[in-house]
């Protein structure tokens, strides 16, 4: 029976590499592509079945920062599949964001250059806005999405004698300076994308907390400093190709810099491989490229509180209770 793959942003970036990449290790697989946008969708798959012809791909049509489309192509998964083995949660994003050119700057020329570089901590922020839902974008599209995703698609998921897995794609800019219980949309800070990956972080721990005896098991994975179609917006295409040559020096000193989204996708692709039970809630998994361009894997223990993840996981519940209630006005208006 073939084993069944979900994976949300699977259309370009790391969540394209990815889509090859489990191909390459197994063509008997069936990948269902939860994407915005159709046409990318369709092309992605011709070019898949293209070179896996006895693979399996889908499309679900589904935009994680619309709760009505996430709980539509949630159900429409659930006419499609009766278990899911494989939920990949990679769709985000990095909106309109200011980098900071004498801070980065300064940053080459001081101490904390390497840590500057694998981060962005202090260089980079985000100006948010609000979904249609009245939430903000980047909790919605990062997190809270794909929190209600994996709530509509419990019953797929949660096998006692079969574990399914959720694998995350959080970064290295997670931080928990930028978390607060108090604000955990970060509506009123300058890095909602730090807030929204350290807010993965939190609900990876509560959810194996959770739902591991139910069958279900969580992992986090960073793929490093990657270039993508999210990274290059950061900056002017000239300062990235001065950039360029400069980080691939670098990396025969710093093992964060993947450069690739096929390097960025080790850790993910690790992740399929192994037991879910082996694995530590409290680490996230790191893709890792040498100067030479061997990939490999490492494992970094997170700073988290696994109190405050349950106090969170509660807010999400709570949250989630609330704007129910909008989504279903809304599926009654249309």
């Amino acid at each position: 029976m073939r084993k069944v793959v979900l994976i949300t942003g699977a259309s370009s970036g790391i969540g394209l590499a990815l889509c090859s990449r489990l191909l390459a290790e197994d063509d008997d697989l069936h990948l269902c592509l939860a994407c915005r946008n159709l046409s990318k969708a369709r092309a992605v798959r011709d070019t898949l079945l293209a070179s896996h012809p006895s693979a399996e791909v889908s499309i679900v049509q589904m935009d994680v920062s619309s709760l009505q489309s996430v709980v539509r192509g949630a159900e429409e998964v659930k006419q499609k599949f009766q278990r899911l083995d494989y939920l990949y949660l990679n769709a985000g994003i990095l909106p309109n964001p200011q980098f900071n050119l004498k801070a980065f700057f300064c940053g080459i020329f001081s101490r904390n250059v390497i840590h500057m570089f694998t981060t962005a901590e202090g260089i980079l922020t985000q100006n948010d806005s609000v979904t249609a839902d009245g939430l903000q974008e980047v909790f919605e599209t990062n997190l809270f999405g794909h929190f209600i995703l994996i709530r509509e698609l419990e019953p797929l998921l949660c096998h006692a004698d079969n574990p399914s897995q959720l694998i995350w794609t959080s970064s290295r800019n997670a931080k928990k300076a930028n978390f607060s219980l108090e604000d955990i949309q970060h509506s009123k800070g300058p890095e909602p994308y730090s807030s929204s990956k350290y807010a993965t972080d939190l609900l990876n721990v509560a959810l194996n907390r959770n739902f591991n005896q139910k069958g279900l098991y969580s992992s986090v994975m960073c793929p490093g400093v990657v270039m993508t179609n999210m990274t290059y917006g950061i900056l002017p295409p000239f300062i990235w190709t001065l950039l360029l040559p400069i980080m691939w020096l670098l990396r025969f000193f710093v093992n964060a810099l993947t450069v690739t989204p096929y390097n960025g996708a080790e850790a993910l692709v690790w992740l399929f491989h192994q037991k879910p039970e082996s694995l530590n809630p409290l680490t996230k998994y790191a893709s890792a490229t040498t100067g030479f361009g061997t990939n490999y894997v490492t494992g970094q223990k997170m700073d988290i509180d696994e109190d405050t993840a349950e106090k969170f996981y509660e807010v999400l519940l709570e949250l989630e209770k609330r704007v129910r209630t909008t989504v279903q006005k809304s599926d009654h208006r249309s």
